[in-house]
């Protein structure tokens, strides 16, 4: 459904608000006026999928606002006005155009003013009123995307700069490591090419990506005519090996995959709690925050805790929920005889070194379709992560992950499964080396019995770890209202670049109680060995800025944010023997608490007697509950670790 509107004078004017007549209102915004002042937060995303408008740097703005009743009328708060008036320079008369999203409360509009093409079909629509609702489907609506000529040339310069370029040396042996060159050298070809097929090798029809993807291979490859002369006079066909299958072509098909005119707009981690809902899936909204922003905190996330609650299925749920396919995400089984990088990374062949055995499981594939494609997130899922030995399996990971170099598959110049008749049609390709790109996420799930292995401190250190309960309630309410559980399969795919960018332009936060707080638990745990370094506070800082980036609501709420991360940074190293752990454990105890300096000493060795009915405020009850488990288990059973069964 779309609701057409002629912009008014008032909406434009200072100390008015944007209004909607009843009639249409009530039925495109769904508002209901039979409540006496019904008021309700809503958003808009603005469209502009046209590169070449003046309009598209604002492309996928969200503007967050009230809707409201005034009387007979709609109103919404000043932010749109503002936007349309200070951003877009809307005069009277100018036409917006509102569409439906999903979500009742989210909608989209494009903005056609009267100097654009687009005007005047929608005004002949109008028929001389202000406005109109159209559904979907109508033939008379203008396609606001239609097929114009995008130009790829720039971007494939970058991309073979940093990618293909260096590998094949092109870059540095033909183009003496000079941008400018490329670029001239590819117009260079652009224009030999033009001049036998006319038509233009980089301005392509964006709309059409894979009809000329196939137009241009087939002209590529032919063994005669003058562009293959002219190719053929070069070392190694180089013009035709830049253009094609290993290069220009390749770089066009992911274009092709990944921009599927899937307009992007902000992340909003209220959609997929409200999702989640939907889909009969129970997660708390705490936990949901806690898990998002693990992620964009650093790429690297354990979820241990009460075999069955529901680990594997937040990873997996959110994977498909904010992915575009299934090529973006991979749940891998750990095997309990992992004992080297193999299993996840593969291997080259003993036999046959140009060939490169790929792991079954798809792990690596997935970190090369990453690199390929930064914009999107990839997901690596590895479900049981502790049934073999994570330091053996997972040591290239947990070295890449904190040094930024490069993971090191192969010694061989040039890539490997390189096609050669039929012989690796069905493969990839390997180079050398690989980065862990900016969005790469790797989550593992961990259960704790006889059949696994405890996590050392360098594992711990270097992740957020998540414990999953589940409590009387909860529990309670799914016997009573257990549903089947729905997909979520790119419900949220919209949103997929935006989460990439929030995980790339990380924001710290340092507050005078975070810092107060941190130094009380090193001290403490100082006297067991389990202190934190450098790494675990500077993580600690990007933890607490990252929640309010994700869910603003945690704004406020300080104590929560440090609770969060002394549970999921703090307590994870802590294990140990009865007579090592049980002051320790008492102590941090004691820190939980906001008035911690007026216990007593008696009151601190009862403390666990008398937790719960202790009347002081508790400012951290997450941690609490936790080290009252801990103590209890290690009076129990003489050991205690932060894993549970």
């Amino acid at each position: 459904m779309k609701y057409i509107r002629n912009i008014f004078r008032q909406d434009l004017r200072d100390g008015k608000q944007i209004a909607f007549p009843k009639e249409p209102s009530n039925l495109f915004f769904e508002f209901d006026y039979s409540e006496s002042d019904p008021d309700r937060q809503i958003s808009f995303t603005f469209i502009e999928k046209d590169s070449s408008s003046s309009y598209h740097p604002f492309n996928n703005t969200l503007i967050n606002t009230r809707l409201y009743a005034a009387g007979s009328e709609a109103r919404i708060d000043g932010e749109l006005k503002q936007f349309l008036r200070d951003s877009l320079n809307a005069e009277v008369d100018d036409i917006i155009v509102f569409s439906k999203r999903r979500n009742v409360n989210s909608f989209e509009f494009e903005f056609a003013p009267q100097s654009t093409i687009n005007y005047n079909s929608y005004k002949s629509l109008l028929n001389g009123n202000h406005e109109l609702i159209i559904e979907d489907g109508n033939s008379d609506i203008p396609d606001s995307s239609k097929n114009e000529d995008h130009d790829y040339l720039l971007e494939f310069v970058d991309w073979f700069i940093k990618l293909d370029g260096q590998k094949h040396n092109y870059y540095k042996d033909s183009f003496n490591s000079e941008k400018e060159s490329v670029i001239e050298g590819f117009k260079k070809y652009e224009e030999v090419y033009q001049k036998e097929f006319n038509y233009k090798v980089f301005s392509l029809q964006k709309n059409d990506l894979k009809e000329e993807i196939i137009k241009l291979e087939n002209n590529l490859y032919q063994e005669n005519g003058s562009f293959f002369d002219y190719s053929a006079r070069i070392s190694n066909h180089m013009p035709r090996a830049i253009l094609g299958k290993k290069n220009y072509l390749k770089f066009l098909k992911y274009k092709e995959l990944s921009k599927s005119e899937i307009s992007q707009t902000n992340f909003n981690i209220s959609t997929f709690h409200q999702d989640c809902t939907t889909a009969n899936l129970k997660y708390s909204n705490q936990l949901v925050t806690r898990y998002i922003t693990s992620l964009v905190t650093k790429p690297f996330v354990l979820l241990s805790g009460l075999s069955g609650s529901g680990k594997t299925k937040l990873a997996q749920s959110f994977a498909q929920w904010i992915c575009e396919d299934e090529g973006q995400y991979c749940i891998v089984p750990v095997g309990a005889d992992w004992t080297n990088r193999e299993p996840l990374l593969g291997y080259v062949n003993a036999l046959n070194n140009k060939e490169y055995i790929l792991p079954e499981n798809g792990a690596l594939q997935l970190l090369i379709r990453a690199n390929n494609n930064q914009e999107k997130p990839y997901f690596l899922i590895l479900d049981e992560m502790n049934l073999s030995h994570v330091e053996r399996y997972f040591a290239d990971f947990l070295s890449v992950m904190e040094s930024k170099d490069k993971f090191k598959l192969h010694s061989s110049e040039s890539n490997l499964n390189i096609t050669a008749g039929d012989k690796f049609e069905k493969s990839i390709e390997v180079p050398n080396v690989l980065d862990w790109p900016k969005n790469l996420f790797v989550v593992g799930t961990v259960n704790i019995d006889e059949t696994t292995y405890m996590f050392s401190p360098k594992v711990l250190d270097r992740a957020n770890v998540i414990e999953f309960r589940i409590n009387e309630t909860e529990m309670g309410s799914y016997l009573t209202e257990a549903t089947d559980v729905t997909d979520l399969n790119g419900e949220g795919k919209r949103m997929g670049e935006s989460f990439v960018t929030i995980a790339t332009e990380k924001t710290k936060a340092n507050s005078d109680t975070l810092k107060t707080t941190l130094n009380n638990f090193f001290s403490t745990l100082q006297e067991v060995g389990a202190e934190f370094g450098y790494r675990t506070a500077s993580e600690i800082q990007t933890l607490f800025g990252q929640i309010d980036v994700v869910n603003p609501s945690f704004s406020e709420k300080e104590n929560e944010k440090i609770d969060i991360a002394i549970m999921q940074k703090l307590l994870p190293k802590l294990h140990g023997s009865r007579s090592k752990l049980t002051p320790i454990l008492k102590t941090l105890a004691v820190l939980c608490y906001q008035d911690n300096k007026d216990f007593t000493l008696e009151q601190k060795d009862k403390i666990f007697e008398t937790v719960k009915d202790d009347t002081r405020t508790v400012q951290y009850p997450i941690s609490l509950e936790k080290i009252t488990r801990m103590y209890h288990n290690v009076i129990s059973n003489g050991f205690t670790s932060y894993a549970e069964a």
